[in-house]
């Protein structure tokens, strides 16, 4: 475990929650979560994708790892390990522990008269699992197994990857419900400088990565998370790319100005709805894709 305890402290101020023994795993409630549950809204992977986001578990499983220090990334990328230190544990732990986490976070909207009480019932037992809210799962030592054991447990199960780790990759027996692979950049240099890769050959792994996407039986996307003045661009480049991937979508989505990103980037950097609209347009016309949806509130496009 490479967290100080005042860095895990720093976390859990804001909604973490860490879990088991070795605290590398957590959980923390969306904010698409709540605002469902207080019929304000829900997440647009509701919208696109059909999951109820009062049942949906954001977590992750290797909180303090990760192969790159994007500079859109909200989390403090300082306390960041590429590789995996000490011990680790078991799939059903961290589960049951970001379960019972989660429930500990809700319990105030019991006393909320706004709670649609019927969800909040429903919340507590949740049936989605987003394994993406920090880090990078497939880092984990059991990421297969935590995969297979969420499926057990009839969940539904979002796995995202910033596509470093091809072999891990090709040798992921349990298949996701969903597997996305993140496309921040059209090509290695601007690739180099917004993500910030800590290993060596990002650009080849990632694409290596891209390459064995199509060999997936699950729904496969590619999300793209576009900063203004840096990969908002070259879009023949991502074409190319995408074409090659054959995803079944890809989100066009905006960065946003929140967290540690703040001190990297600029609040100018954060596309605006028509801006992430237009250049969504630009990217499907030139790799044969389609605009299907969009959600405004989260300033994401839909491709598919």
């Amino acid at each position: 475990m490479s967290l100080s305890n005042e860095n895990l402290k720093k976390l859990e101020k804001i909604g973490y929650r860490f879990v088991g023994t070795e605290r590398h795993a957590a959980a923390k409630v969306c904010h698409w979560t709540k605002k469902s549950i207080l019929d304000e809204g829900e997440c647009y992977k509701q919208k696109f994708y059909g999951i109820d986001s009062h049942r949906c578990l954001q977590m992750s499983p290797s909180i303090p790892f990760c192969h790159q220090k994007c500079l859109f990334c909200w989390r403090d990328v300082s306390v960041t390990e590429t590789e995996w230190k000490g011990s680790y544990d078991e799939p059903g732990e961290i589960i049951d522990g970001c379960i019972d986490a989660q429930r500990n976070l809700l319990c105030g909207f019991f006393g909320n008269e706004k709670s649609n009480k019927k969800k909040l019932d429903e919340s507590q037992d949740p049936k989605h699992a987003a394994i993406s809210l920090a880090g990078e799962p497939m880092i984990y030592p059991k990421i297969n197994d935590l995969i297979e054991e969420f499926h057990r447990r009839k969940f539904t199960t979002f796995l995202v990857t910033n596509g470093m780790t091809p072999e891990k990759l090709a040798n992921l027996k349990e298949e996701p419900t969903q597997l996305y692979i993140s496309l921040d950049a059209p090509n290695k240099k601007i690739f180099e400088k917004l993500c910030i890769p800590q290993i060596d050959n990002g650009w080849d792994n990632l694409n290596k990565s891209l390459d064995l996407l199509s060999s997936f039986k699950c729904r496969k996307v590619l999300r793209m998370t576009c900063v203004k003045d840096y990969n908002m661009q070259n879009v023949e480049e991502y074409a190319d790319i995408i074409k090659r991937s054959n995803p079944d979508f890809v989100e066009v989505k905006a960065y946003m100005y929140v967290g540690e990103s703040r001190k990297r980037l600029k609040w100018e950097n954060m596309p605006s709805n028509q801006e992430i609209y237009d250049f969504a347009e630009d990217v499907a016309k030139e790799c044969g894709l389609e605009v299907k949806d969009r959600v405004y509130e989260s300033r994401v496009v839909l491709l598919a």
